[in-house]
């Protein structure tokens, strides 16, 4: 991933590793809420195996947490292959990131427990004893991301003045992401 944007000024340029990484990603996902999840078991089909999805959680190591029904597309697809792409953004100019990684599965009640919120109950219509509840679990093994440097309204700015005065003022930065 990293031949993305080499034509990018190097002062726009930031690779993020460890905890900055996950830092990125935590605040990146708490701010987004939900992401598009793509598996490549169905890349052919017209969806492309995409489907967005509700973001329950971003923990201390990057990994991102979701609850799925067992008996999902998404779940047999990544039972036949757990490599996942995931695309966040987290505000409506900025705020992007894509994610690779791998996705596990498991039937793990006290993570269901910490995870569970009512609203999720319109899918799993037993609330938390569902038996098609499961947890879906993303561990990212690299991505990119793009955001601006001083937040939304100073990136505004700065784009109205550059185009009153017809000079580019970026404020974007971006760079690789490894946890």
């Amino acid at each position: 991933m990293d031949s993305i944007n080499r034509d990018q000024p190097e002062h726009n340029r930031q690779d993020l590793s460890a905890a900055d990484a996950v830092a990125r990603i935590q605040d990146m996902s708490d701010d987004a809420d939900s992401c598009f999840f793509c598996t490549t078991a169905l890349a052919d089909s017209p969806t492309g195996g995409t489907r967005p999805m509700s973001i329950k959680k971003a923990d201390e190591t990057g990994a991102l947490w979701f609850l799925s029904a067992a008996d999902s597309h998404k779940n047999a697809e990544i039972a036949a292959d757990p490599a996942v792409r995931l695309f966040l953004q987290s505000s409506r100019h900025s705020g992007f990131l894509a994610l690779h990684g791998t996705a596990t599965i498991s039937r793990d009640r006290d993570r269901i427990e910490e995870l569970w919120n009512p609203i999720v109950k319109t899918w799993f219509t037993e609330g938390k004893d569902d038996p098609r509840i499961t947890v879906i679990k993303v561990t990212p093994t690299d991505g990119y991301y793009w955001d601006n440097k001083h937040g939304d309204f100073v990136a505004a700015t700065k784009m109205m003045i550059g185009a009153a005065v017809g000079k580019t003022l970026d404020d974007s930065i971006e760079g690789a992401i490894a946890p």
